[in-house]
């Protein structure tokens, strides 16, 4: 199993780190973490544009532990504060964006976060175990019925994953046989063009 979780986050990083395409630039291959007003209200400045009291809300797709939701391109600070210590820490400088991917544990389940504008947002929750399942109550291990059961047939297949995308997002499952052996919730701003 520590053999799987290994060779997906090494995809994860050589994918990307592909090459931009001729005439882009830069700041074309900067995400857009969506950005919502929250539930107190924010004010709105004489330039138009928003307070700085802007949360992320969850979109697609939502894992949640521990009454924590987690959701792709949220803001990861609030997120690992109401989460506590992680018990693992890793950090490297992106291949993709400016800043560092950071990759934190909790046993059952890693966070990967991107930095844009100094601040980290949510890019990848993937599962470790079988002892946490998503909200719709589905976990590692499961059947391919199990999977299709609680989020129809409505995925696709991608590079030998069953994808189901929802509001800037995926949710991925690979499966052995018809057994579930990883699920992955996947920001697109990770998607090579």
């Amino acid at each position: 199993m520590k053999k799987l979780v290994l060779v997906l986050l090494m995809a994860l990083i050589v994918t990307g780190c592909g090459k931009e395409k001729a005439g882009d630039d830069a700041n074309n291959n900067q995400p857009t973490p969506v950005e919502s007003q929250n539930n107190q209200g924010s004010e709105t400045k004489e330039d138009g544009k928003n307070d700085t009291n802007k949360v992320t809300e969850p979109k697609g797709y939502v894992f949640e532990y521990n009454g924590v939701k987690i959701g792709m391109d949220m803001e990861a600070a609030p997120i690992i504060t109401a989460l506590g210590e992680a018990d693992t820490y890793f950090e490297a400088p992106s291949c993709a964006f400016e800043g560092l991917d950071k990759t934190y544990g909790y046993g059952s389940f890693e966070i990967d976060t991107y930095e844009q504008d100094g601040k980290d947002y949510i890019s990848t929750v993937f599962f470790c175990d079988d002892l946490i399942e998503t909200p719709e109550g589905v976990c590692l291990f499961e059947t391919k019925a199990d999977m299709i059961k609680a989020y129809g047939d409505g995925f696709k297949e991608e590079f030998g994953m069953l994808v189901y995308e929802k509001d800037g997002m995926k949710l991925k499952f690979i499966l052995e046989g018809d057994e579930i052996t990883s699920i992955e919730y996947a920001s697109t701003v990770l998607d090579v063009q």
